[in-house]
């Protein structure tokens, strides 16, 4: 296959999934900066703690995206209509089952997480307010994990940015309606997301039936969900349950971590890592792309297209990472100025601006491997890299935190990634590469 056709494929790929992700960090950064025009920094803590709590919950079932995805891109590369069907249909029983047992537990869940948390009384309350609102979002959320998974597994990431923008421009507008419009604070901020998030359901299933109707028609409800069919969903999802644990270790301990050194520094670091999260959805774009061209050529057993498109990938990556830089630099006391109001945050963040400049080209690497790994529904071994990561991220910051204080929280961020990027490279000849 020749390198401008494979180009094409990516860009094909990339384009839409970075179109929607720009939408993406834009809702948190919305949702943070209509906190910051409440008035106080304890807002924009309430808003990141309880943002927070649903990191805990929903990066727990990141599984149900990630492995639809791999599953369903192998598929697509052996052309097993009966295969793509079944597993879009499989994560979207379990994302169901799993979105009520969250609901039951949401009290216990909130209350056990707060106790844990060392963040001030203020902050404790507005975070409890806007989880208990947001919290009846979950069946929605979890489907569309699997929507959105399943849309990259059939190479369809026109239809996922369609459905991310629509949810994602339906939040802003609805958070600044009811929180500000109709005087309803972090509460209505909350709400906004709730309401999104069902009519981005909406949308998925319109889009689904207008490109896929006939796929569906061809399967019956008793292929799906026969015992056999399963066994391969589940030994995926054990492994990425557990890296998705890992993973919150890491950036929920950031969070809570930074909430021991003040409401304002706190705020700082919420900031910060929104305004990071913007690079990050860029080059998710190629990770996507990734992990369905990945996905398959691994199915279709066709190794030099593979081999081409991997290397293809990184150096998309690496563009990306460049770009961003720059932007971070050129761009950093508007970016700070946009997410805050509030003075003293502002001066706060500026010993914390050259993390922000050097990540992008940090961070890079490991994103784009996440893709490719997760294409080649090589489980264990980021199952295994995560855990490395975790040890990585609280060795350096409990070894410098005496001497540098909340510094050593980004130090051990930057340690994780680093991590990953090293371990990923070196297990990708054994769990990429021979794959086929």
């Amino acid at each position: 296959m020749k390198t401008a056709h494979l180009n094409r494929q990516i860009l094909n790929l990339a384009i839409p999934s970075m179109l929607a992700g720009i939408t993406i960090p834009l809702v948190g950064m919305a949702d943070t900066a209509i906190a910051g025009r409440l008035g106080s920094a304890t807002a924009i803590g309430g808003v990141a703690i309880g943002s927070t709590l649903f990191d805990l919950l929903y990066w727990n079932f990141g599984f149900l995206r990630i492995g639809t995805a791999g599953i369903t891109a192998q598929a697509y590369g052996k052309a097993d209509r009966l295969e793509m069907v079944r597993t879009g249909m499989q994560g979207l029983l379990l994302a169901l089952g799993f979105s009520l047992l969250l609901l039951l537990v949401q009290w216990p869940f909130a209350r056990l997480v707060m106790w844990l948390s060392p963040s001030s009384a203020e902050v404790e309350n507005l975070a409890l307010e806007y989880f208990f609102t947001r919290i009846w979002a979950a069946p929605a959320v979890l489907a569309l994990f699997v929507f959105r998974g399943w849309f990259i597994g059939v190479q369809n990431t026109l239809a996922s940015m369609i459905m991310d923008v629509v949810i994602n421009i339906t939040n802003i507008a609805l958070s600044l309606l009811f929180a500000l419009k109709m005087d309803m604070g972090i509460r209505g901020i909350a709400l906004g997301t709730v309401a999104a998030q069902y009519i981005g359901i909406i949308t998925g299933i319109v889009l689904l039936l207008a490109f896929y109707r006939k796929m569906f028609r061809h399967v019956s409800l008793a292929r799906v969900i026969e015992k056999g069919g399963w066994k391969r969903y589940f030994s995926l999802s054990g492994n990425l349950f557990i890296r998705s644990i890992c993973m919150l270790l890491i950036y929920t301990g950031f969070t809570f971590l930074a909430a021991k050194y003040g409401d304002t520094l706190l705020a700082v670091a919420t900031i910060m890592m929104k305004l990071l999260l913007l690079f990050s959805y860029f080059v998710d774009g190629f990770a996507y792309a990734g992990e369905a061209l990945t996905g398959k050529f691994i199915g279709a057993g066709d190794k030099p297209a593979l081999m081409r498109t991997i290397k293809l990938l990184f150096a998309w990556s690496t563009v990306v990472g460049i770009v961003s830089t720059f932007f971070y630099i050129v761009g950093d006391q508007w970016l700070l100025r946009m997410m805050t109001s509030a003075p003293d945050v502002i001066r706060a963040a500026q010993p914390f601006l050259p993390w922000l400049y050097s990540m992008p080209l940090i961070s890079c690497l490991t994103f784009m491997w996440d893709g490719i790994y997760i294409g080649a529904t090589a489980g264990k071994p980021l199952r295994n890299i995560m855990i490395l990561s975790v040890f990585a991220f609280y060795a350096c910051y409990l070894a410098l935190e005496g001497s540098l204080g909340i510094q050593s929280l980004w130090i051990g961020y930057a340690a994780h990634l680093v991590t990953r990027s090293a371990a990923q490279t070196w297990m990708a000849r054994k769990y990429v590469f021979n794959a086929i």
